[in-house]
């Protein structure tokens, strides 16, 4: 009797150790399965729009997975969007060049990002200080230039960055923002190509296995040689340049960007996002893929929104709830585990 006890609790202790690993596939059907019902069906558009509706907060989220797990956070990157993709329409206006859009938005998203570090990392002050103040910092220049800048790099809008129209490159720009290959958009191919980078990178790399150490224990980190300031660096550096990233994607969507709105509580889905992929905001442990399945899970829950035709001044409250409950689960599989293995002692 005892021994069919001890191989019942184990069984269940795998069984939850299994759900607590792939939490974020279940959290994503459970949510797609609700919208199929809400929606009437789920067809293949519904969910390429999915994809590519995800594709910036997707990006955003993957820089923000990889400052969680070393246990730091970034509250800076919904204003360091919209700083990032405004300064981005005044170079496409000045340049007509899409490449060097590209390249500014890359580079200046990591400078952004390099600041962030540099205070966390090197100079130790603690994340959420330094990236409140950097939120207001980058959304207050992002504004103030938009006054300022002569009307032609901002595209002749009053309050709004605008790509000119009147620009060889604009079709094209916009083009890859709104077209598809093989029915898939372009910017969620893009996010995916970025993910799987990504997922190389932390588990297949020195890198990224000195990413989890200092997020599971700075202080052995650093005596095993690996350099917790610069390493903390880096991966806001990181986070900043994949915020260029999608920032990029962001004009080449809308061809604007609204320094008073765009990117507004971006920084609370993509952490939202990495919450519901599975990664632990205390460091250390979690799967990049997991990302990619919370920004998904939170588009989805928009789309239900719509389908109900709920308010949707209540879609926060809803998404807030979802994270409450998901941040339940990953607390709770742990005690649960050790209860039932603790049976299986007895």
């Amino acid at each position: 009797m005892n021994d069919k006890k001890a191989t019942g609790a184990t069984g269940l202790a795998g069984a939850l150790g299994l759900v607590k690993k792939y939490s974020f596939v279940l959290v994503f059907l459970a949510i797609l399965i609700v919208y199929a019902v809400a929606n009437g069906g789920l067809t293949l558009n519904a969910g390429m729009n999915v994809l590519r509706h995800s594709a910036v907060i997707g990006t955003i989220a993957i820089g923000m997975g990889i400052v969680c797990l070393t246990g730091e956070i970034d509250l800076s990157v919904g204003s360091m969007l919209a700083l990032v993709a405004g300064f981005s329409v005044v170079v496409f206006n000045m340049t007509d060049s899409i490449p060097l859009t590209l390249l500014f938005a890359l580079l200046f998203g990591a400078a952004c990002g390099l600041l962030n570090g540099v205070l966390v990392g090197v100079v130790q002050m603690p994340a959420f200080i330094v990236t409140l103040a950097t939120m207001l910092i980058y959304r207050s220049v992002a504004q103030y230039a938009c006054q300022h800048l002569p009307g032609e790099l901002i595209g002749n809008g009053s309050s709004v960055y605008r790509m000119s129209n009147e620009l060889g490159s604009y079709d094209a720009l916009y083009t890859f923002g709104n077209a598809r290959v093989a029915g898939v958009p372009i910017v969620g191919i893009v996010m995916v190509l970025v993910v799987a980078a990504f997922v190389f990178l932390c588990t297949s790399t020195k890198f990224g296995k000195k990413i989890y150490a200092v997020g599971s224990n700075a202080k052995a980190a650093h005596l095993a040689g690996i350099s917790v300031p610069l390493m903390k660096t880096l991966v806001f550096t990181i986070a900043g340049a994949l915020t260029g990233l999608a920032a990029f994607l962001w004009v080449a969507m809308n061809a604007s960007a609204d320094p008073a709105t765009t990117g507004n509580s971006y920084e609370m889905y993509a952490i939202a996002s990495v919450v519901l992929g599975g990664i632990s905001m205390s460091g250390g442990r979690g799967r990049m893929v997991g990302v990619l399945f919370g920004a998904l899970s939170y588009d989805v829950i928009d789309k239900i929104i719509i389908a109900l035709k709920m308010d949707s001044l209540i879609q926060d409250t809803i998404k807030g709830v979802i994270l409450i409950v998901v941040i339940m689960i990953q607390v709770a599989g742990p005690q649960l585990k050790e209860f039932f293995a603790s049976r299986r002692k007895h």
